[in-house]
């Protein structure tokens, strides 16, 4: 597996990346009307782009194909975290969160986890504060607010 840094041209396998999986991975915690309004396939690339170059943004590769991506701003909050649905179970979104927390000079890290995710980042030390409703296309989707305090760093 190769961990690198993103590239604009990424931005459309991102996205394709990403419905599928949404679609994939989180239908066992989700209807298909949330699926649908979490990714219905329409995002903006030139948002996701500006976006992805404003945050510390990497691309896992694996038998040369983009097999997951992450993203991660100065303040410490995650905000994408996705593996191709083939691809899960090997590593991937460990490894993109080893590189983002090791990237970024933060006290903390913060994510907004669904159902799907909580137990990976649990796994990684952090913590549910806050169990949330969000709206997306007029439907309601749980999602959980999740802290993971830096350790300090030993000389």
């Amino acid at each position: 597996m190769i961990i690198r840094e993103y590239e604009s041209a990424d931005c459309g396998f991102l996205e394709e990346l990403f419905c599928e999986t949404v679609h994939a991975v989180n239908a066992r915690d989700y209807t298909e009307e949330q699926l649908d309004a979490w990714a219905a396939g329409t995002v903006d690339l030139e948002k996701w782009d500006h976006s992805f170059r404003q945050h510390h943004t990497y691309v896992a590769v694996m038998d040369g194909q983009i097999a997951g991506f992450g993203d991660m701003d100065d303040t410490g909050y995650l905000d994408r975290l996705y593996v191709h649905k083939d691809f899960q179970h090997r590593g991937i979104a460990t490894a993109l969160c080893d590189k983002m927390e090791e990237t970024v000079r933060a006290l903390r890290f913060i994510t907004h986890a669904s159902i799907t995710a909580k137990p990976f980042f649990e796994g990684r030390g952090y913590k549910a504060v806050k169990e949330r409703q969000v709206e997306r296309k007029g439907v309601l989707l749980t999602n959980y607010v999740m802290i993971k305090e830096k350790e300090e760093e030993k000389c």
